[in-house]
């Protein structure tokens, strides 16, 4: 137990400082932009503006299955917004995504450009635009989508929950990361039974709910996020740590992963897209790496 005396709310509450921890400097509790500045547009009619946390990289690993099933107006830019440094609040971003989030998606293929945020939205509408990885059939849609929404509805435990308070709080406290911990064991269990039974989340068949939830819960059970696999004992989750590994294997997958990262391996980062040709600079740095 901590030694911290008890916390009495105000009336009404005042935002006098930050909040600590890490990301604390991009915090706030208003909307809108606070600077001046354009968005950059490519050549393709799809531009994403994102960042390769979890989140974004939903979409990324969509923009890139879809491009390996052959769907060429699947192409795309992908430009890199820096939210540490607050790029989500410029203009030309708050006018694709008001919410000053990433992912945001720009389609400009028609007369009148459609935006797009949300990653699980934009999920859909790529899904929907290009019919692919969506079922059509009634119940099997039904059951994708109850899972797609699975995941947006539980992941903020995982993330401003779990996450926050066992990995970026500015001091660890047995409360909140006793509950979180709680709760994010529960849903790795949901996802463990419902794996036990079928290949991938929503049965037999690749779907955008992978692609929703593999980015945080295929990250978590192998320690790729917070640290925290031996924590939550993730390896006990046998059949949600089989399924990553399939995921993960996915040539499309890899490439999405990498796309707006500017951490880790150099030849794990791209830190924009324009072209399929961008992946193999990263190739031969790798290459060129081992010869060293």
């Amino acid at each position: 137990m901590n030694n911290h005396s008890p916390y009495t709310p105000p009336k009404v509450w005042q935002w006098d400082k930050e909040s600590g921890g890490r990301f604390a400097n991009i915090n706030r509790p208003i909307a809108g932009p606070t600077h001046e500045k354009e968005l950059p547009v490519g050549k393709h009619p799809l531009q994403l503006y994102s960042l390769a946390t979890p989140n974004g990289v939903k979409v990324t690993v969509m923009l890139e299955e879809l491009l390996a099933k052959g769907i060429t107006g699947a192409e795309y830019d992908a430009w890199f917004i820096n939210i540490g440094e607050g790029d989500q609040f410029s203009s030309g971003f708050v006018a694709v995504n008001p919410n000053s989030k990433i992912p945001a998606l720009m389609d400009r293929s028609g007369s009148t450009p459609i935006r797009v945020f949300e990653s699980g939205s934009i999920l859909v509408y790529l899904a929907e635009k290009f019919g692919a990885f969506l079922p059509t059939d009634p119940a099997q849609r039904a059951e994708c989508l109850s899972w797609l929404f699975w995941q947006m509805g539980s992941a903020p435990y995982l993330g401003g929950g779990f996450g926050h308070f066992y990995a970026y709080a500015p001091e660890k406290f047995e409360y909140p990361i006793n509950r979180f911990a709680m709760e994010v064991k529960r849903q790795l269990d949901v996802l463990d039974r419902q794996l036990a039974e079928h290949r991938f989340i929503s049965g037999e068949d690749y779907t955008i709910a992978d692609m929703a939830i593999w980015p945080w819960y295929g990250a978590l059970v192998k320690n790729q996020v917070y640290e925290a696999a031996e924590f939550l004992d993730a390896a006990s989750y046998k059949h949600v740590n089989r399924w990553a590994d399939e995921i993960a294997a996915r040539p499309a997958v890899k490439r999405g992963r990498m796309v707006n990262r500017a951490t880790g391996p150099l030849h794990e980062q791209l830190r924009e897209r324009h072209d399929a040709s961008d992946f193999k600079t990263r190739t031969q740095d790798k290459i060129g790496a081992e010869q060293v």
